[in-house]
């Protein structure tokens, strides 16, 4: 067997240390990581075939635990943003969605940041600006987004449509995630999170590319070049997602919003990607996949 210099690196470390070491490149718990994916990809499943209003209760709870680790992460910033009108206004908002379409999803998240002004000028007025904004990103982000996967869900066809959402996200994920760790040279944006590549996005948009347009033809019975487009905005817009999060939770200086999900962090470290991919989805079908062909 070849000498590995590296042995002697771990040589002197105590067990929990070695296994750190050895899940440094990965970044993360993956045995722990790829057990909680499976049980939140079962439960999100099950909710899917046996109905679809279990699925949009589903993502109102994962959705409020997001809103209430959000504003635990703002108060880092001296910043208390209102709970209840986000969590009221939330589950509103994804009725709407569901019930009124597009003008029901935005008039509800209207109402929600109204209610959120409200609510924090009846109290004392010192650092009420930063409240009221940070209770209006609390409600923008993840709310107004997720509500772009409910919007998803309400055709007729809806669960096909959340599937395609799903998968194609997953892929994203799976590909930067596989492709950043075996190929990984070059960072896109160390300053943020020094872990991701412009080699995993390379591999992000190429299984993106191929999710979108294996589930599009055979969960729609659209045309598969469609799944190209949507392909490569959802991988954008999923890297976009991280980024994003990991800008938040460096200026917060946290590292994970919870820890709740053994291997992820917090609901919202799994959000993150989701609610930013969710209105490129909408969009993409919505133009290009209204009909069948």
């Amino acid at each position: 067997m070849p000498y590995d210099p590296r042995l002697d690196e771990l040589a002197g470390l105590p067990a929990q240390a070695v296994l750190e070491k050895k899940q440094s490149r990965a970044g993360r718990n993956l045995p722990a990581a790829i057990g909680v994916g499976l049980g939140l990809g079962v439960l999100i499943v099950s909710t899917l075939l046996i109905r679809k209003e279990s699925f949009v209760v589903l993502v109102a709870l994962a959705v409020a635990v997001a809103i209430w680790e959000l504003r635990a992460a703002l108060r880092q910033a001296a910043v208390r943003a209102p709970l209840v009108p986000p969590v009221l206004g939330m589950f509103a908002t994804l009725w709407a969605a569901y019930e009124h379409g597009p003008a029901g999803l935005v008039v509800a998240w209207v109402l929600t940041c109204l209610a959120v002004v409200l609510w924090r000028g009846t109290g004392h007025l010192d650092g009420a600006g930063r409240d009221v904004m940070g209770g209006i990103f609390v409600a923008t982000y993840p709310t107004l987004l997720v509500g772009f996967a409910v919007l998803l869900l309400a055709p007729e066809d809806g669960v096909g449509r959340v599937f395609v959402f799903l998968i194609t996200t997953v892929c994203s994920d799976v590909g930067g995630y596989a492709a950043g760790v075996l190929f990984g040279r070059h960072p896109m944006a160390p300053s943020i999170s020094p872990k991701k590549s412009w080699e995993g996005f390379a591999g992000s948009v190429l299984l993106c590319i191929v999710g979108g347009s294996l589930t599009v033809h055979f969960f729609l019975g659209h045309a598969w070049w469609i799944g190209i487009a949507l392909g490569i905005g959802v991988a954008i817009a999923a890297t976009v997602g991280d980024l994003m999060e990991s800008l938040i939770k460096r200026d917060l200086g946290i590292k994970d919003m919870s820890n709740i999900l053994p291997g992820h962090g917090g609901v919202m470290d799994r959000l993150d990607s989701l609610v930013v991919v969710a209105p490129i989805v909408w969009a993409v079908l919505t133009l290009l996949a209204a009909k069948p062909t």
